[in-house]
């Protein structure tokens, strides 16, 4: 089961997401320390694996650097729900392997340290805390795909290799 961490704000910039001064490695642990850092001080202390972000509009607005998803990646979290996510993160983090849901409904709807389920397939996320069921859209086929295969890098390898 997976803890809500939310940050309703609007516009969480990849700089805050990981700071500039962090961007001389691609190492997603090395990342990890140091995602939120400008945002919540205390994040990477109270994270665990497989907990979920949930942010206002246009998360991951800012930079286009993919150490924005590595970082959030490396730090084991399972997804970011967001109103709207800047289209440039969006297709970072399909292209490295990594699901967003995008869900005014579910940012309206989960609290800060609910417990959650997410059924991806489904489109389903169940909220443990409050009881409730938040539908969301599933991302598209051609995505998941990419997802699956761990990113499109390793999609394109996989396809040139059959």
């Amino acid at each position: 089961m997976a803890k809500a961490h939310v940050y309703k704000r609007d516009h969480i910039n990849t700089d805050e997401i990981i700071p500039a001064r962090y961007l001389n490695t691609d190492d997603e642990a090395e990342l990890a320390k140091f995602c939120l850092e400008d945002l919540d001080t205390n994040f990477v202390n109270k994270v665990a694996a497989d907990d979920v972000i949930v942010a206002g509009d246009d998360f991951g607005c800012g930079s286009s650097r993919e150490h924005a998803v590595w970082a959030i990646r490396g730090a084991k979290v399972q997804t970011v729900i967001a109103r709207s996510f800047a289209r440039i993160f969006y297709r970072n983090a399909i292209d490295c392997g990594f699901y967003l849901i995008e869900s005014a409904d579910a940012v309206e709807r989960i609290g800060d340290g609910d417990e959650i389920e997410i059924d991806y397939e489904a489109g389903v996320i169940k909220d443990k805390t409050n009881g409730e069921e938040i539908r969301f859209q599933p991302l598209p086929d051609f995505a998941l795909e990419i997802i699956k295969a761990g990113g499109l890098l390793d999609k394109i390898a996989a396809e040139l290799k059959s």
